[in-house]
């Protein structure tokens, strides 16, 4: 045959269709010929591997593999088997040439060799061509996956595992022959040139290379070791290196899953084979400019984030020589590709930590020493920091996402690194406003990561409280100033030794910043005050560095070693604690802005937050607790489940999380106690009665169900519950919050179990309705709660009529303890949350709660209206007197009204909230009657039908009219329940209500008259209750009310007046409507309190369809603006969850809302309107509705007159998508209404922005040549309105001049008329 060109063949084979054999024996030949013919070739080459020269031989071998596809498996097999053998033949008789001297200038077996190489390649490309993606991965499962049925010959196992013949089970034999000849080849014997060598290789190679692009190869460890060590032998003996270049470059460019296996191979190649060479190479190659800008754009994410995973696991497994070419790669860092950015910055990452973690004893590489090499690591670090802190304002939330990430992994180094960790936190608490959500989720995880791992636990034990490190700073001042005074004289802060004197002024200036930012507030005050007009910082420093050096000589020689010791000592002391404080107040002053986190819509940084605050409050920093009391309300979240993270973690439910929180702060038990189990109880209940300690009304409610929670899951234990008892009911004098915090953790307790009460009603009614209650009237008031229990905590099923509540008789002790506490006299404002509690007491456990609270009403009336006072004045609480801008104190009014009425205002105050209270909780007590005669009528009307089934008497007819009874009769109850509340018990001969309802009506009436805040906000209160009752007195009353709201200068009158509104608009709806204008009033408010309570009313009605909305939707959206972040984020609220209402009610309110808030008295400022406006159009989404409006939009143009109407309603339109044909038809055929405002810059300029948007949009249907018709007919009318405008300011100025003119004549004349009649 002519002699075999290995380059030649091997591009030839590039096109296989087109690949030309002298003789093609397989093409016509059937499966048997096929057999055949290879087993002659096979023989002839296993005789001689020089056989394979031979044309007829090689021409099967090509033949075979150019029709892979058709033979059987087993005739591949034995080709595979053939071509591997025979390679490693040559090899062999190469080798052996090569010893024994017998190798010349050009070796005999070269063409074999070649040959060989060439069908390896080609039966690999082949192979591979026929194999699944994913086929050495499958095919390893396959033969893992197969069990043992029977039991076969050994020639039936040899014919089955031929039948089975897969490629990917022969890849990692194959790559071992390739291995082995590459180990054992000499090629620089075998080729004289190194172009014929490197084709040698490149073929050999080939195989592995290709091997690599089928992902599930590279799934498999033994196939990636196989080509590790193929690639790394092919460039450390055989002169690879340029090739597997090129290779790796276009591997990382088109397999995104080869990125690591490529960094891999040249960590393998630098380790195991000291050869770093290609790593350069291709590290040279990536960071080149030219090919940065060329191949890593921002619209190619493939090609980056190869390139990107490539750099990253580089840098982790051979930081050295990504640091050799980090000058080069740095170039990155302002790639238009984040993926890049992002590789930068881990590498950075990685480089410091590489740098951090060098041997820092004796003389490096360069032999410098100690000191010196740890200088220079500085500046390295300090350089590396500088470009990730840049990375802080990277336009992209990933890269700044995987900066907070890289910090984070740094924080957990041996080595801290103060400098760099203080120059770090401002930008990682600025970090947690920023506008990603994920950005803010990892600042909040590398703060927490801060704490954790803060460098201020070598001296005093780690914690982070702050008061005691300033405590601690004062103590080493005192000590400093003590060691100067005893030197006779001042001795500077920064005093050496004299031979260290030298070169130290950086220290100096460090320790004089130190003593700056630290001084005493007093200080401070007295600088302020004593030098206004004082030198600048440094000049200052470097006045006193010069006094301090002309003092420092004398004193320092008067100083012994014992002293400087201590004096050294105690400076660097000061400044430790000063960073320890630095870092404290930057932390506790992030606190704020991590607690508002907690209502994130973004569970990972609720979840953050969470860890944020427990870490904090582990290390006893100061700011935690109003955190850990802010996340309670996440008890209500409703997630429970877990949800995997953008990184493929877990995340648990919110609520979860926060459970686990307070098991690990409160309950579970330290180290110190796991002994001591009576320790560990005292602490858990000191910790829950902590928690109620000053606890609002919201956080005891989210407290409760979070106490419940734990005490279903099997939290507490009882030796908790009855160290509370111990608590409750101990004899000596203990401060008051602790048996109140008793009691209130005991009832929440009796929710999950109500034995826990039940057994100790004794201690109850001894303790909290004893002597100790009526002194103390909030224990009293818990303890009713706690007595509530007592009914059962069973939740009413919606439209049971089963009531399992417990019922007690009135003869019951504890009626009478209650009626004994309640008419305890006192003058104590807790005298009312009391009695609320015990009026529900009442209710909820008396059989005839009625006719106790009728006594109890009774005996306060005989009180009040009485002449004679029998009973002592009691003594007034500290906490009654309140400073209220409309009236003076309450002793001064108590004695105008003493002797106007002959009454105590304070006890009328009582007699009107009990008269109140009573009549609204008797609402409530009806409905319980009204349910239980329902309850028994259904009970009777089920025994008769069963009668009527077993005596089957009764046809189908009657009892349908039985049951059509039935149903009349229960809707009679309902009636005539509904005209006893209506009629009779506010306007009943016989009603004991219906004589104080004009009493509190006329006290509400007249305020100039009852002037006691008190009395006025109890008897405001009533009368919203009593106007619950009945329809009627509501009717009657309801402009009084309004009245109040709007005329009372008292916030608290005012907010209950809203929420009594609320209440009855729940109730009457039909008399509110008529009003419902004035309940927006609240909304404009000066006092926060009652905007909020406003605001939240409002939302309930709107949501729940009590109440129309009408034109008064702007008044919500203006509080979108409101500088209170509560009430704004209480109205973002309400609008979204306005918008997933079906009555489109935004939509529909959307051009009011414009009007409302564009011009009028009602009108916000331009930018509010713009930010307000953009927030309520993102629930504008329906395409439909924005074609709507933008016809509406157009037609508001005609009437407005004001430009900045038209700027308005300009930038609206603005805001709307436009991304349908129909959309932009209405607004061309809207022209007439705004073509002559476009002379109006912003109004011409928003028309352009419109026109920027439509031509975005991607649709097939886009009128585009409609929009550039449109574009030129703006312009146009935008120049002819200019020249209008132009024009009537010209006309408008002379005829202004004309009338000064005109104006000056008549003067003239008027002169000369004076004149003449002064002188005739």
């Amino acid at each position: 045959m002519a002699e075999f060109n290995l380059q030649e063949e091997v591009l030839a084979l590039q096109d296989l269709d087109s690949y030309h054999l002298p003789s093609d024996p397989v093409d016509e030949a059937g499966p048997s010929q096929v057999r055949d013919l290879l087993d002659d070739a096979v023989g002839a080459v296993a005789e001689s591997f020089d056989a394979i020269i031979t044309p007829s031989v090689f021409d099967v071998y090509r033949s075979v593999l150019k029709h892979f596809d058709s033979p059987h498996p087993s005739v591949i097999s034995k080709l595979l088997d053939s071509i591997c053998s025979g390679l490693q033949a040559v090899v062999e008789a190469i080798k052996h040439d090569v010893e024994a001297g017998e190798q010349g200038n050009e070796s005999p077996h070269r063409a074999p060799l070649e040959m060989f190489s060439f069908l390896l390649q080609w039966f690999s490309a082949a192979a591979e061509r026929h194999t699944p993606t994913h086929g050495a991965e499958l095919a390893t499962a396959s033969t893992k996956g197969k069990g043992k049925k029977g039991t076969k010959t050994s020639k039936q196992k040899a014919q089955v595992a031929l039948d089975n013949w897969t490629w990917g089970e022969q890849i990692i034999p194959t790559l071992a022959v390739i291995s082995r000849v590459l180990r054992d080849l000499p090629s620089h014997r075998v080729y004289t040139t190194t172009a014929e060598r490197d084709t040698f290789i490149n073929c050999l190679t080939r195989p592995a290379w290709r091997i690599t692009e089928n992902e599930g190869h590279m799934k498999v460890a033994e196939i990636k070791l196989g080509v590790y060590k193929i690639i790394c032998v092919a460039v450390k003996t055989h002169g690879h290196t340029f090739s597997a270049q090129i290779s790796m470059i276009q591997s990382l460019q088109y397999f995104e899953h080869l990125s690591e296996p490529m960094a891999d191979i040249l960590a393998v190649l630098q380790k195991e084979f000291d050869h770093t060479q290609l790593a350069e190479e291709v590290l040279r190659h990536v960071g080149n400019l030219e090919v940065a800008q060329k191949q890593f754009s921002g619209q190619d994410n493939k090609g980056p984030r190869s390139f990107s995973k490539f750099l990253s696991r580089i840098s982790e497994l051979a930081p050295r020589l990504i640091l050799k070419q980090f000058s080069l790669l740095r170039v990155h860092l302002d790639s238009e590709a984040y993926p890049m950015r992002i590789a930068l910055v881990e590498i950075v990452g990685v480089l410091v930590k590489e740098i951090a973690m060098e041997n820092q004893e004796g003389e490096d590489e360069e032999g410098r020493t100690a000191q010196e090499g740890q200088e220079r690591r500085e500046k390295k670090i300090s350089k590396l920091f500088d470009l990730l802190l840049e990375r802080f304002c990277d336009v992209s939330s990933y890269v700044r996402v995987k900066v907070l990430q890289t910090i984070s992994k740094l924080l957990e180094l041996p080595v801290k690194l103060p400098k760099q960790r203080a120059l770090t936190t401002p930008y990682i608490i600025d970090a947690l406003s920023d506008k990603a959500s994920s950005v803010r989720r990892y600042a909040i995880s590398t703060l927490t990561n801060m704490i954790l791992t803060h460098p201020f636990g070598a001296m005093y034990g780690g914690f982070l409280n702050q008061p005691e490190w300033e405590t601690r700073y004062q103590q080493v001042r005192e000590q400093l100033k003590r060691l100067e005074a005893k030197q006779m004289g001042p001795v500077p802060s920064e005093n050496k030794a004299p031979e260290d004197a030298e070169g130290d002024g950086e220290e100096e200036d460090e320790e004089d910043e130190v003593e700056d930012v630290l001084v005493d507030e007093d200080e401070e005050q007295d600088e302020d005050e004593d030098s206004p007009k004082k030198k600048s910082s440094k000049e200052t420093r470097a006045a006193k560095k010069k006094a301090r050096a002309s003092e420092a000589a004398p004193q320092a020689q008067e100083l012994d070693a014992e002293d400087m010791a201590n004096f050294t000592r105690l400076k660097l002391t000061k400044r430790y604690i000063a960073d320890a404080l630095e870092f404290i107040r930057q932390v506790e002053g992030s606190m704020d802005v991590v607690g508002q986190l907690l209502g994130s819509t973004s569970k990972a940084e609720v979840l953050e937050s969470i860890d944020f605050f427990r870490v904090a409050h582990e290390y006893q920093m100061a700011g935690a607790d109003a955190g850990i009391k802010r996340m309670l309300h996440l008890i209500w979240t409703k997630d429970t489940s877990g949800t995997t993270s953008e990184e493929d973690k877990e995340l648990k439910g919110i609520r979860q999380k926060l459970i686990e929180c307070y098991r690990a702060l409160y309950f579970d038990p330290t180290d110190e106690e796991e002994a001591d189990s009576r320790a560990q109880t005292n602490r858990i209940a000191k910790n829950m009665i902590d928690l109620t300690r000053e606890a609002s009304l919201a956080e005891i409610t989210s407290l409760e169900e979070l106490m419940r929670t734990l005490y279903e899951d099997g939290r507490v234990s009882g030796d908790v519950v009855d160290t509370l008892w111990q608590v409750y009911s101990a004899d000596r004098e203990i401060p008051r919050f602790q048996r109140r915090g008793a009691i209130i953790v005991l009832g929440m307790f009796a929710l999950a179990k109500g034995e826990i009460v039940t057994d100790r009603v004794d201690t109850l009614l001894r303790i909290g309705l004893g002597p100790l209650g009526r002194t103390d009237l909030v224990l009293a008031q818990y303890t009713c709660v706690a007595l509530q229990r007592l009914s059962g905590s069973v939740k009413k099923v919606k439209g049971s009529l089963e009531d399992k509540s417990i019922r007690l008789p009135m003869e019951n002790v504890m009626f009478k303890r209650l009626r004994d506490t309640f008419e305890h006299p006192c003058k104590s404002k807790d005298w009312f949350g009391m009695a609320e509690q015990a009026i529900n007491t009442i209710y909820l456990l008396g059989e005839q709660p009625d006719a106790l609270c009728g006594d109890l009403i009774k005996s306060f009336a005989l009180a009040v209206f009485s002449k004679k006072q029998s009973t002592p004045p009691a003594k007034t609480d500290t906490t009654d007197n309140e400073d209220v801008k409309e009236d003076s104190t309450e002793q001064p009014a108590a004695a105008e009204e003493g002797e106007k009425g002959g009454s105590d205002p304070f006890q009328l105050s009582q007699l009107v909230f009990t008269v109140g209270h009573v009549a609204f909780k008797h609402i409530v007590y009806l409905e319980l009657v009204e349910r239980e005669i329902k309850r028994r009528k259904e009970v009777l009307a089920k025994e008769k039908k069963q009668e009527q089934d077993l005596s089957k008497s009764t046809n189908a007819k009657e009892v349908d009219e039985l049951e059509q009874v039935a149903g009349t009769a229960e809707d009679d109850t309902a009636d005539r329940i509904a005209k006893f509340c209506d009629d009779e018990m506010l306007y009943g001969d016989r009603s004991l209500l219906a004589m104080f309802g004009p009493m509190i009506v006329h006290i509400c009436g007249t305020p100039k008259k009852y002037k006691s805040p008190t009395l006025r906000r109890a008897a405001t209160l009533a009368l919203s209750k009593l106007m619950c009752v009945s329809t009627h007195f509501c009717e009657a009353n309801l402009m009084l009310l309004f009245k109040i709201m709007e005329t009372s200068r008292d916030p608290i009158i005012r907010s209950n007046c809203i929420i009594a509104l609320g209440d009855v608009a729940v109730r009457f709806s039909h008399l509110v409507d008529e009003n419902n204008n004035k309940l927006y009033d609240g909304l404009s408010d000066k006092d926060m309190t009652v905007k909020k309570n406003t605001l939240m009313v409002l939302t309930y009605l709107i949501l729940g369809s009590m109440i129309k909305v009408k034109g008064q939707l702007g008044e919500m959206a203006k509080c979108l603006e409101d500088e209170d972040s509560r009430i704004a984020d209480l109205a973002k609220l309400f609008f979204t969850e306005l918008s997933s209402n079906k009555d489109n009610a935004i939509y529909n309110n959307l051009p009011d809302v414009i009007s409302h808030l564009s011009i009028g008295d009602h009108a916000l400022e331009e930018e509010a309107f713009q930010r307000t406006m953009k927030y309520i159009f993102t629930f504008v989404e329906k395409e439909k509705q924005a074609d709507a409006i933008v016809e509406k939009l157009c037609q508001r143009f005609r009437l407005s007159t004001e430009p900045r109407q038209w700027r308005d309603i300009a930038y609206c339109l603005s805001l709307l998508p436009f991304k349908s044909e129909r959309s932009v038809k209405k607004l061309i055929e809207g022209l007439p209404f705004y073509q002559d405002k476009l002379h109006e810059e912003a109004v011409y300029n928003r028309f352009n922005e419109i026109l920027t948007k439509a031509r975005s949009n991607k649709s097939s249907n886009k009128p585009d040549s409609e929009l550039k018709e449109f574009e030129q007919i703006l312009k146009d009318f935008k120049d002819r309105g200019e020249e209008e405008q132009a024009l009537e300011e010209s006309m408008q100025k002379k005829t202004a001049a004309a009338r000064r003119k005109a104006a000056g004549r008549s003067q003239k004349t008027t002169e000369r008329s004076a004149l003449l009649c002064k002188v005739s």
